[in-house]
């Protein structure tokens, strides 16, 4: 919904709230800003008919009413727009403690806390601790990433965006065209999910590997975005979580502690290194690219001689 819009709706929202009397139509667009600067009575007739439609499909309970001079007369009844009282057992209010203390970045720390202080005004008891047993509990979602929040306005909004995306093998970035669906955090890092215009299919990007700033575009998606987005299935495909063979790798002794927590067996090598098995799947050169000389491929001999085209191909760049 555009930001215009959604200030209209809120300001006719809260007029109908907070009178005590009804209100006609006249009135409404001399108290609302927007209304005042529709133009011609047909348009602000239309504007106010489907926003008084929209607060309805929205749930709000707008009265229509007669007043003394014959007009047509609208209020909301704030008893008719009460949400009954919200109780909360002792799971899910530590599921709401620690959902609110998931965020760190500024912009949804402050929502956060903002909800569950609005859920404690309206039912939540004071005297009951929101995190409950798991206190302890310190949960963290990375965001380092600054296209992370352009593109979480992106999903939300529904608009297209242009990047430039370097892929693990690439020398240099190239630019994409992608109408985002959706964001997902796996194994410490984010993925965004949604149509790439250019190749004409889904695809996964990282965000640390986008570059530069991220630029909206006008215009609506040309491919409807599908009702569940496989955002870790994929990923995890890509590490080889879903791989039916296996890799011997080399790995130095103080490193690559997510490959250690995939890895079927460990042994040490003595000198610092120590000898791993792991799933082999499709992508996993490029996630074990991302170790650099921590990693050495012993086998299988195709798996090794990727991650070195690979290497090859960062290294020229």
């Amino acid at each position: 919904m555009a930001i215009a819009k959604a200030e209209r709706l809120m300001n006719l929202a809260l007029c109908l709230l907070g009178t005590r009397r009804p209100l006609t139509k006249r009135e409404l667009r001399e108290s609302i800003e927007a209304y005042l600067e529709a133009g011609s009575d047909d348009s602000f007739n239309r504007m106010f008919e489907r926003d008084k439609d929209d607060l309805r499909e929205l749930g709000l309970v707008i009265e229509t009413v007669e007043n003394l001079e014959g007009e047509t007369g609208y209020l909301a009844r704030r008893d008719s727009n009460r949400l009954p009282p919200i109780t909360l057992d002792a799971e899910e209010a530590a599921a709401l403690g620690l959902a609110a203390k998931v965020w760190q970045q500024a912009r949804l720390a402050g929502a956060a806390s903002g909800a569950l202080q609005k859920l404690r005004a309206a039912g939540l008891p004071e005297d009951v601790d929101p995190y409950g047993a798991h206190s302890a509990l310190e949960p963290r979602i990375p965001v380092h990433e600054a296209a992370f929040e352009p593109l979480m306005l992106a999903c939300r909004d529904r608009r297209p965006v242009v990047f430039d995306y370097r892929k693990a093998n690439a020398a240099q970035p190239e630019q994409r065209h992608v109408e985002p669906w959706a964001l997902e955090c796996w194994r410490g890092h984010w993925y965004l999910a949604g149509w790439d215009r250019d190749r004409g299919a889904e695809r996964v990007f990282r965000l640390s590997r986008i570059t530069g700033k991220v630029r909206s575009r006008a215009g609506r998606f040309t491919v409807p975005a599908p009702d569940v987005v496989t955002v870790r299935e994929t990923v995890a495909s890509w590490a080889g979580e879903t791989a039916d063979r296996s890799a011997r790798i080399r790995l130095r002794s103080d490193a690559g502690f997510p490959l250690r927590a995939k890895a079927t067996s460990v042994r040490e090598l003595g000198d610092g290194w120590d000898e791993l098995e792991i799933p082999y799947g499709h992508g996993l050169d490029a996630w074990l690219v991302e170790f650099g000389p921590d990693v050495v491929v012993l086998e299988p001999e195709e798996l090794r001689a990727d991650v070195v085209d690979r290497l090859r191909a960062v290294a020229k760049g």
